[in-house]
């Protein structure tokens, strides 16, 4: 400013500008519990658990080694909760956990067993998945 210059007033803030900052921050407010939801997923191995050809019990120490939490594997915290029962096993997880990552670790567990030639993994429902046997009896039928 020169010598002399008086500095212009600054116009006081208006008011639809402050509601407008106050919005927002409850919207952010809002997004980060949305973010903290948990999500149950269910894996079901009854199938190949009654024919003795998996432990459940191994199967559920594999996720536990494996699930990735912030990039670094066997690091479940809090964050994750590992369950089995019988032969179902029960991932809580907070929100930012797929469910196709379960069926990405299941495929992987099948193939280090070298069971992926005879067992599936398929979603019945949004919430789970269940370990099948690939349909073999179909093939027979078509010969005879």
């Amino acid at each position: 400013l020169a010598q002399g210059a008086t500095p212009s007033p600054r116009p006081p803030p208006s008011a639809p500008c402050v509601g407008v900052a106050m919005v927002k921050g409850a919207v952010k407010k809002g997004a980060d519990k949305a973010k903290k939801s948990l999500l149950k997923f269910t894996v079901d191995c009854k199938q190949p658990s009654d024919d003795n050809i998996i432990e459940t019990k191994d199967f559920e120490q594999f996720l536990m080694r494996r699930i990735k939490v912030d990039g670094k594997p066997g690091n479940l915290g809090e964050k994750i909760t590992i369950n089995r029962e019988k032969a179902k096993i029960h991932v809580t997880a907070e929100s930012p956990f797929s469910k196709r990552y379960l069926k990405y670790l299941g495929k992987k567990y099948l193939k280090a067993q070298q069971l992926r030639d005879f067992l599936r993994i398929v979603a019945p429902n949004k919430t789970s998945y269940q370990m099948r046997y690939f349909n073999i009896n179909d093939d027979k039928d078509e010969e005879e």
